[in-house]
């Protein structure tokens, strides 16, 4: 699968995986861990906002920031950024200093390896170097491998995330100090990057005068970030506490929820192969609406599960459904815009996302201590199926420019 890829791209894939293997545990872990230390769910949920919405704004001024300084530069950056954040989840417990660390790199609180992520704001500046690195005809499949590694791993970093528990029932350790070793790992993994990063090859980037993003990739990133702030206010009113809800409607232990996530992100990472095959038959627009819209309709069904085991069901379906657009996107955004404007068009893109994604937290919280546990998917479903079909009307003629080439040849071939 991987054998006739170059070595940077292999070198991108590999820390993809790590990284996504170091996230997920925590984003598992994270709210759950939050709660021991003693803070309400008000205030879990305020931890993950603040989160989102500095790692948004951070990630769409590392993307342009790449366009212009290069991006192993500043991959390097991220790697001893996200050391010191996660250090100061080891020696301190002080909200002002946790939320330090998640305005730094949202680790634990954001970047999730649900969707083959793991990324948080690594993700426009691999994206926009994976596409410098890869033919045209061969960006889908890279970016499906690229989020089936990082879902993979993620699935194993979920079964990590019962170590906690495991040393507090078989060692006895204390309710905090047990997940301080799921932290150190993530520092160990970043420094590894760094050495990882190093041997990247980065043509010098030419110094420019022109303008932030031209006029005809302006309106088309304008559109999609528009379509973004829908899809993740709907979907930020829940995937964030996703394990926090579980824990509260099901009283479910970290073994259990560790179990569930790493089916979902397994089912997650199959969805990542098919996607580019189903792409390739149907289009990547119609991909993307289709899936992601039968994942809309699980989402509006998950919170009247009546049992864990159900409910756990659904929610595995949903991540086969919902995240086999997430490497299709990445793909289409890197295709409809010019090569020195990736990065910031993957920036700008990533910030319409995650700024919603992060203010729903909070709102969804407010909403599950309040008033009910059922009300924030419902509205979350909602929004998020408006969004699908929003999508599909604006894009469904607006083709990559190799999909649109094979069009071409299809018709010519038919009126010869």
């Amino acid at each position: 699968m991987i054998s006739d890829l170059g070595p940077d791209v292999r070198i991108i894939l590999l820390a993809r995986g790590l990284r996504s293997f170091a996230f997920s545990n925590l984003n598992v872990v994270f709210a759950i861990y939050l709660s021991n230390i003693g803070y309400s769910t008000l205030t879990i949920g305020a931890v993950h906002s603040v989160a989102y919405i500095s790692g948004a704004v951070l990630s769409a001024l590392w993307g342009f920031s790449s366009d212009r300084l290069g991006r192993k530069r500043i991959l390097i950056s991220l790697s001893v950024l996200t050391i010191i954040s996660t250090s100061i989840y080891i020696f301190s417990t002080h909200l002002a200093m946790i939320l330090l660390a998640v305005i730094l790199v949202n680790v634990g609180a954001g970047g999730t390896a649900g969707g083959g992520q793991g990324g948080g704001p690594f993700n426009p500046v691999e994206q926009a170097f994976l596409a410098e690195k890869c033919k045209a005809e061969e960006r889908n499949r890279i970016f499906g491998i690229m989020a089936f590694i990082g879902s993979v791993l993620g699935s194993l970093g979920a079964l990590v995330s019962g170590v906690p528990q495991y040393l507090q029932e078989a060692r006895g350790w204390g309710a905090i100090a047990s997940y301080k070793p799921l932290f150190a790992l993530t520092v160990l993994f970043c420094i590894a990057f760094i050495f990882l990063y190093r041997r990247l090859q980065e043509e010098p980037r030419p110094r420019e005068t022109r303008r932030f993003i031209s006029k005809k990739s302006g309106i088309f990133v304008t559109k999609m970030s528009l379509l973004g702030i829908v899809d993740n206010l709907g979907a930020g009113m829940l995937s964030p506490l996703i394990s926090y809800w579980f824990y509260l409607r099901f009283g479910v232990e970290l073994k259990a929820l560790g179990l569930l996530f790493f089916l979902s992100y397994l089912l997650a990472a199959i969805s990542f192969l098919l996607a580019p095959l189903i792409a390739r038959r149907i289009g990547v627009v119609r991909t993307m609406a289709f899936s992601h819209a039968a994942a809309s309709v699980l989402y509006l069904i998950l919170p009247f599960a009546p049992t864990f085991y159900l409910a756990g069901v659904i929610l595995v379906a949903r991540s086969f459904l919902a995240y086999m657009d997430n490497p299709l996107r990445e793909s289409y955004t890197m295709a409809m815009v010019k090569s020195q404007e990736r990065g910031s068009a993957a920036g700008m893109t990533n910030l319409a996302r995650v700024v919603p994604f992060g203010v729903s937290p909070t709102i969804s919280a407010y909403m599950m201590q309040s008033l009910s546990l059922t009300i924030p998917l419902v509205i979350g479903a909602a929004l998020q199926l408006t969004h699908d079909i929003t999508f599909y009307y604006l894009f469904r003629h607006e083709r990559p420019p190799e999909e649109a080439r094979i069009q071409e040849i299809k018709v010519e071939g038919a009126g010869g």
